[in-house]
C-alpha cells in the first residue's frame, strides 16, 4: 500500500515522516556465549513504526467499543497512536483539533483477522506466487510464514479499504499436521515485512488434521494416510519436542534443530497453536493429545462442528474461528451449519470470525452479520456490539495481542474504523481508517486511497481502482 508512491518517489522522499514510516533498527540477536548453539531471541524483528497521526475527536456516534459495549451519541479522543478518552456526548474535547461528525455513523475496533494467506497466497494468483504449503513433509515446523510474505500483494489494501481489517494473522496453509509459523501484522504499507510485523506479538504454531494431510501424504503411499496416522505423527514428533525441550531448559549441549525450536517454545508456552480442524471428534482427539503433552489449543479454525462441543471447548478456554455458511465443499465440512457461531457464542465459548480467503476478507462484517442473522432465526438474540467481539476483541485475545488493540479502551492502539452506516449492513463501507491513530484511508479523500506499488502503471488497476 503505497499512497501513490512509486519506487522513485519512496527513494525521493525517505526519511520524510510524511512519505512513509520510519524504518526502526530492530533488535540484534546472537547466540549467547556461554551456548553457542542457543537459537537467537528475535531474528526477525518487527521494525514496525506507526505512520504519523495527528489528535483527533469523533462524535455524535454510535460506538461498538468490541468487548459487547455501546455508546450512542458517543466521543471518542485518541492522540498520539493511543485511545486518549471514549464516552458519552459530556465527554470533553481538547480545543483546536481535528474534530469529524459521525451522526447516523458507527465506530468500531478495527476487524482484525485471525486466519488469512495474504502475502503468502498473494494476488494475481499464480504458481510463481504461491508460497503458504511447504508440502513436502508432513512435519515442517521450522518454516515460518513471515519469509513466504510480499508485501506489495494488492490484497492488504483492499482488505483495509474494503473491510475495514486494521491487523491480520499469516498463517501458513494446511496440507501438513505442522505447518510452521504464523505471523501477526499491522496492516499497513511498508518496504518489508518486518516493517508491518505487529511488535510484540507472539507467533503461533500452524497445526492440521484431518483430510488435508492424510490427503496430501496417502496420495504419495507415505504415512500419514489415515486420521490415526495423523495423530501418530503428530504425537511421535511431540514426544521428540519434549526431549529437546528438555535438553534447551537444562542448558545441555545440542545441535540447533529450527523446527523443535518452535515446537519446544508452544511446549513452554511461547507460541500460540493455531489448529485447522473441521470435525467435533477430531477437536476433542486434539484436546486430549494437547494435555497428553502439557501444551494449550488456542483455537480451532474453520471449525464447521465446533456447536457440538461447545461447552468442550469452554472448559477448556479454546476458541473457534468460524465461516458464517461455508460448509458442505468435502466430508469433514459436511456437517457444518449456519447457526454455529451462534451456537458457540450462546454456551459461553469464544467465537471468532475469519476469512481464509483474499476476498472474504474484504466482507468480514458482512459475514458476522450472517451469523446474527442465523441465530436469531433460531431464537438465540445477541446485539449487534455484541457481536463484534467475534471480529476484534475475540481474535485479538486468540492471537496476544488483546491487550494491546481488539477494543476502544484507553489506552489501547487506536486502531479505529468510521463507518458510514451500520457495520452489519451490506450497504455500508469503512469511510476512514485509522491504526496507531494515523488515517490510512478516508473514503472522501482519492489521496488516501492505498495502491500497492505493485499495481501502479497497471491497465485497470492502481490509480483507478
Amino acid at each position: 500500500m503505497a499512497f501513490r508512491l512509486t519506487r522513485l518517489a519512496l527513494l525521493a522522499c525517505a526519511g520524510l515522516a510524511a512519505c512513509a514510516a520510519p524504518a526502526a533498527e530492530g533488535p540484534k540477536s546472537a547466540s549467547t556465549k556461554e551456548n553457542p548453539s542457543a537459537e537467537p531471541d528475535d531474528p526477525y524483528p518487527s521494525t514496525y513504526q506507526p505512520y504519523p497521526g495527528m489528535p483527533t475527536v469523533v462524535r455524535n456516534v454510535t460506538i461498538f467499543d468490541g468487548e459487547g459495549g455501546r455508546i450512542d451519541n458517543g466521543v471518542i479522543f485518541f492522540v498520539s497512536g493511543k485511545i486518549a478518552s471514549i464516552g458519552g456526548p459530556d465527554t470533553p474535547i481538547p480545543a483546536d483539533i481535528a474534530v469529524f461528525d459521525g451522526t447516523g455513523k458507527y465506530l468500531t475496533p478495527g476487524i482484525i483477522d485471525i486466519h488469512s494467506h495474504l502475502g503468502d497466497y498473494p494476488s494475481p494468483s499464480v504458481d510463481a506466487l504461491s508460497d503458504g504449503n511447504e508440502m513436502t513433509s508432513p512435519v515442517t515446523p521450522d518454516v515460518w510464514a513471515e519469509h513466504s510474505i510480499w508485501p506489495q500483494d494488492p490484497g492488504f489494501s483492499r482488505a483495509l479499504v474494503n473491510g475495514g481489517v486494521t491487523a491480520l494473522q499469516i498463517l501458513p496453509g494446511s496440507g501438513n499436521l505442522f505447518g510452521g509459523r504464523g505471523v501477526s501484522l499491522k496492516n499497513v504499507y511498508a518496504r518489508t515485512m518486518q516493517g508491518m510485523k505487529f511488535p510484540g506479538a507472539p507467533y503461533s504454531l500452524k497445526m492440521a488434521c484431518g483430510e488435508n494431510p492424510k490427503r496430501v501424504y496417502g496420495n504419495r503411499n507415505t504415512k500419514p494416510s489415515t486420521r490415526m496416522g495423523n495423530i501418530a505423527v503428530d504425537r511421535a514428533t511431540w514426544i521428540k519436542a519434549r526431549e529437546y525441550q528438555k535438553k534447551r531448559a537444562a542448558g545441555k549441549e545440542q545441535t540447533r534443530d529450527l523446527g523443535m525450536e518452535t515446537l519446544a517454545d508452544v511446549l513452554e508456552g511461547k507460541i500460540l497453536v493455531q489448529n485447522h480442524c473441521y470435525r467435533a471428534d477430531e477437536m476433542a482427539n486434539v484436546i486430549d493429545m494437547a494435555k497428553e503433552f502439557g501444551y494449550k489449543v488456542t483455537a480451532f479454525h474453520h471449525a464447521v462442528e465446533s456447536y457440538k462441543i461447545a461447552d468442550l471447548l469452554k472448559e477448556n478456554g479454546i476458541c473457534s474461528a468460524m465461516w458464517a455458511d461455508w460448509y458442505g465443499f468435502k466430508m469433514e465440512s459436511y456437517d457444518g451449519i449456519r447457526e454455529n457461531i451462534a451456537l458457540v457464542h450462546n454456551a459461553g465459548a469464544c467465537a471468532i470470525v475469519h476469512s481464509d480467503d483474499e476476498n472474504g476478507i474484504q466482507r468480514l462484517n458482512q459475514e458476522a452479520a450472517k451469523a446474527i442473522a442465523a441465530g436469531r432465526r433460531m431464537g438465540i438474540t445477541i446485539p449487534d456490539e455484541v457481536a463484534w467481539e467475534w471480529l476484534s476483541y475475540n481474535p485479538a485475545k486468540a492471537m496476544g495481542i488483546g491487550d494491546k488493540t481488539g477494543s476502544l479502551k484507553i489506552g489501547k492502539m487506536a486502531d479505529i474504523v468510521l463507518w458510514n452506516g451500520n457495520p452489519f449492513s451490506v450497504y455500508t463501507r469503512p469511510e476512514k481508517v485509522w491504526i496507531d491513530g494515523a488515517m490510512m484511508y478516508d473514503a472522501n479523500d482519492p489521496k488516501k486511497r492505498p495502491v500497492s506499488d505493485f499495481e501502479l502503471g497497471q491497465i485497470g488497476a492502481g490509480d483507478v481502482k
